[in-house]
């Protein structure tokens, strides 16, 4: 089971994989709708159940200390339960990618199998050096970097944060630029690459450009390729996108309702930016 909040970027990562693979009848999917001050991430009934169909809990925390009875420490989504033996498998979004992308092929079809697909496999054995390179960059200093940026403690931290993080954008948007790297990050074909990304990325205008102060410039304005990117991954509805799948699992309404109730504190949903997302 994959407990997950469609909020969170880290669990949308996963939710991508877990789509573009076909793993809806192999690894269940559990919303988690709720996050409360105290207790944290808890099954509220607002959108998903009002408890965990497995035990029965309302919050997750339950399901850590199911695991370990003597733990306290952060209780985080994403999550991967393992029905059979009744413990956490991992709660580390690119380690869950990982394991969403081969872990399960022996159950899938031929053409799911990732030893099967060559170069339109997500990490593509030709390809795994460079996409380490730029996955190591990219969540140092975009991913993580709205974050360090929006939660700066000083002035200077986050001038420092968020310059990096622009500079990165920056060079994003120089990398799209050379033809071997469009449509997507690594040339024709979807990889981890623009999975790890897309969720920052199509955040970033919705909440990271208000909420978190990352207010230099806007996707939509200022990164001709990037944006264009991220509009031919958000409305394809080919087989390559598993039929819409970076569509679907982006909710904006959540995306906002999440962030404004830990960025903002007050829970006022912000109404724009109209469209949340424009035409390709």
């Amino acid at each position: 089971v994959l407990y997950f909040n469609y909020c969170c970027p880290w669990a949308h990562r996963t939710l991508l994989v877990h789509g573009l693979k076909g793993l809806e009848d192999i690894v269940r999917l559990v919303e988690v709708d709720s996050r409360d001050q105290v207790h944290g991430w808890w099954f509220s009934g607002r959108r998903g159940p009002d408890r965990d169909p497995l035990y029965g809990g309302r919050f997750m925390k339950d399901l850590y200390q199911r695991a370990d009875p003597n733990y306290n420490g952060r209780v985080t989504v994403p999550m991967l339960w393992d029905t059979k033996y009744e413990t956490i498998v991992n709660n580390e979004s690119s380690e869950i990618m990982r394991m969403f992308s081969e872990a399960f092929d022996d159950f899938l079809p031929l053409e799911k199998q990732e030893r099967n697909k060559g170069d339109a496999a997500l990490v593509p054995q030709h390809l795994q050096k460079q996409l380490d390179v730029l996955n190591k960059w990219v969540y140092d200093t975009i991913n993580n970097g709205v974050y360090k940026a929006g939660f700066a403690s000083s002035q200077g931290v986050y001038k420092e944060h968020v310059t990096r993080l622009f500079q990165s954008l920056d060079q994003l948007e120089y990398h799209l630029g050379e033809g071997e790297h469009y449509p997507y990050l690594f040339g024709e074909h979807i990889t981890e690459a623009d999975i790890r990304l897309y969720p920052t990325i199509v955040r970033f205008d919705v909440v990271y450009y208000t909420l978190f102060k990352c207010n230099m410039k806007m996707i939509r304005l200022d990164y001709p390729r990037i944006h264009e990117w991220l509009r031919r991954l958000y409305w394809n509805e080919g087989l390559e996108s598993a039929g819409g799948v970076f569509r679907k699992t982006t909710n904006f309404e959540e995306i906002k309702r999440g962030y404004t109730s830990v960025a903002a504190g007050n829970g006022i949903i912000p109404a724009g930016p109209v469209p949340h997302i424009l035409p390709l």
